[in-house]
């Protein structure tokens, strides 16, 4: 390598990261995976809550360049400290454009989000954990999806209608991104989708809310399919949301397998 290839960051220490690359091929996500960070979430009914989460950051890579400087994606958070929230995304995306002179940028942040809960019939209070994403991109404009994860209870129809006794029913997760106008909270999104299976979970059970989540259950049976049709009947009854994807999985009590079914909604053409 010529030495006028060399970008020098400091007095006699190449930046081997942006020497240049013969192969000509362009990276279209490079960067760093499964940071632990502390984050701030809009919370419906506490203002804010205070949550740790896993973060990926990623960005483009033009094709004469050997790497990108990895470094600069975590002073990009450090500098962000305390302010990483759904409305510093699009600041923090353009300053990892700027940073490491990239075309596009992209996060994504996992967090668990809890929701106070109360039992059906005792009224027993308990802390529910939903597992949600932020998913950001940035190239000349903002795209943002936020994903929640749901378990419900799921009981099969089938079942109930062939045995003398009872029917198995297992646990299941529902999982929506959507894309929106205006905002939405993941409670609303929570609320939504926990009415899509026989029954909720609840961290907290007595014996009076035990029977009538049971009994519940056994009065709304749902197979897999039922649960992302209601889904997407009520999530497309949704205004401002103009995109979605939906995905129910139920871990089978009787099968070595889970059961599967997904739906998807594009509106973004019609706007």
């Amino acid at each position: 390598m010529k030495e006028s290839e060399r970008i020098v960051s400091s007095p006699g220490m190449p930046d081997m990261q942006q020497s240049r690359d013969y192969r000509r091929i362009p990276i279209s996500k490079v960067g760093v995976k499964d940071i632990t960070y502390p984050i701030v979430v809009m919370d419906k009914n506490c203002s804010l809550q205070h949550t740790v989460a896993r973060i990926n950051m990623y960005v483009d890579l033009p094709h004469h360049f050997k790497g990108t400087h990895m470094s600069r994606f975590i002073e990009i958070l450090n500098r962000h400290r305390e302010q990483i929230a759904l409305e510093r995304l699009e600041t923090i995306l353009e300053e990892m454009k700027a940073r490491l002179g990239s075309e596009s940028a992209h996060l994504e942040i996992q967090f668990p989000y809890f929701i106070d809960r109360k039992a059906p019939v005792s009224g027993a209070a308990s802390l529910m954990e939903y597992n949600c994403e932020f998913i950001a991109s940035m190239t000349d404009s903002l795209d943002f999806v936020l994903g929640v994860k749901v378990p419900v209870t799921s009981l099969c129809p089938c079942s109930r209608e062939l045995s003398r006794f009872g029917a198995h029913n297992q646990r299941s997760i529902m999982s929506v991104r959507v894309r929106y106008r205006g905002f939405i909270w993941i409670e609303e999104l929570v609320d939504l989708l926990e009415g899509c299976g026989s029954s909720p979970l609840y961290a907290l059970l007595k014996r009076e809310d035990e029977k009538y989540v049971t009994e519940h259950a056994y009065e709304n049976p749902r197979f897999v399919e039922d649960m992302v049709r209601e889904a997407y009947s009520r999530l497309s009854a949704v205004e401002n949301i103009i995109w979605f994807s939906v995905e129910a999985e139920n871990f089978e009590s009787i099968h070595n397998h889970s059961a599967y079914a997904s739906v998807e909604l594009d509106r973004r053409g019609a706007q």
